[in-house]
């Protein structure tokens, strides 16, 4: 067996308490199933239709870097304007920017900087020029998110953006490289 293939492509566990992971190879979000959609209505089910027919996956990439009971590690990176709908989540999260930069409010943050999301707190940024990467600690495997936006004209509106910026997104690059 060569090692050093073992080492790039798959998840080193030794014991209980050792665990290695690497973004390049880590699950998606959807694929791991750990976060699952709240409060779902006709019209917010025709809405996210409406937003992934613009390009909405196209504008970002979510993985599961590492999770277990009691404790997860999702590593986002969200394209140049992305418009990332205002939410909540039935979990507390803690924020770290990677690379990037992304708007907050009237708070512009950049790498190194973060922020923390109380559990059902609404929130939304903005990724700035070159797009954002964030880690996302969580002190839970699976959590929950719900998109405020309800209706079909406020995704009508969240998709019109996603295709005016969808032909820019082709180009990009992670600020970071990370998954390159």
């Amino acid at each position: 067996m060569n090692t050093t293939a073992q080492r790039q492509d798959t998840p080193t566990t030794s014991g209980e308490g050792y665990q290695v992971f690497r973004t390049r190879n880590a699950p998606s979000l959807d694929e791991t199933a750990h976060m699952e959609l709240a409060d779902v209505t006709p019209d917010l089910e025709t809405g996210i239709g409406t937003a992934l027919e613009a390009g909405f996956a196209d504008g970002n990439v979510v993985k599961t870097l590492f999770s277990r009971p009691g404790f997860s590690l999702t590593y986002a990176w969200f394209k140049s304007g992305f418009p990332l709908p205002l939410h909540t989540h039935n979990v507390d999260c803690l924020y770290y920017v990677v690379a990037g930069s992304l708007q907050l409010g009237t708070d512009t943050l950049g790498p190194g900087d973060g922020f923390f999301v109380g559990a059902g707190k609404a929130y939304r940024y903005t990724p700035g020029p070159e797009g954002v990467e964030v880690l996302e600690f969580r002190s839970e495997e699976d959590f929950n998110i719900n998109f405020l936006a309800k209706t079909v004209p406020a995704w009508e509106k969240i998709s019109k953006v996603i295709a005016d910026r969808r032909p820019a997104w082709a180009n990009e690059t992670p600020p970071s490289n990370a998954l390159a």
